[in-house]
């Protein structure tokens, strides 16, 4: 069973995806619509802030794992999730719960693969992010991920996943005044891991 929330592969030429709506925190959006090995999703920061988000209502009882695509052809310089001066990512897929926790997935410049702790400096927010990739390493090269967003939420806040809402694809380089850069493909709701 799965949920393709981002599917890439009914896109138009130039369109951006139907139900997704643009975020934004700071500066201008750069978004565009790419065609490579399958068809993706481009987000570009200059010194902006903003992301696409999708609302949804996924029972992560029943599809516990989120799946995606993604690329980083640009880190933003100095990003390092752990400090809020230098908080910025090229990438990151934010799962918002119906307790308006939230689970981050990020490729940070600097902070270690495998990092999970909380990141949000904004009150009344609670965020826990997960490292996926980071730094350079896997630049310019398509990775997929699969995460058992069930199994997170519960480490995360030591108790049962409640519904997902909402998913957002962002990238920010406000914080270290740098450009980024990065590139998104399928992003599913799976019953099992592929």
């Amino acid at each position: 069973m799965a949920f393709i929330v981002l599917n890439t592969a009914k896109w138009a030429a130039g369109r951006l995806p139907v139900d997704w709506q643009i975020k934004m925190n700071h500066g201008q959006p750069d978004i565009s619509i790419c065609k490579e090995t399958e068809s993706c999703l481009r987000l570009k920061s200059v010194m902006s802030s903003f992301g696409l988000e999708h609302s949804v209502d996924v029972d992560p009882a029943q599809m516990p794992f989120l799946t995606w695509h993604w690329k980083v052809a640009q880190l933003p310089g100095g990003g390092d999730f752990r400090r809020a001066s230098t908080d910025d990512q090229a990438a990151q897929v934010l799962v918002v719960f119906s307790d308006r926790r939230i689970l981050t997935y990020i490729w940070d410049s600097s902070a270690p693969q495998g990092t999970m702790q909380y990141a949000s400096n904004i009150p009344l927010v609670r965020i826990f992010a997960v490292v996926c990739q980071s730094g350079a390493a896997n630049m310019n090269k398509w990775i997929a991920e699969s995460r058992n967003i069930a199994a997170d939420y519960e480490r995360a806040y030591g108790k049962t996943a409640p519904r997902v809402k909402g998913l957002r694809l962002q990238i920010n380089s406000q914080h270290t005044g740098t450009t980024a850069e990065s590139y998104f493909g399928e992003v599913a709701f799976r019953s099992t891991s592929p």
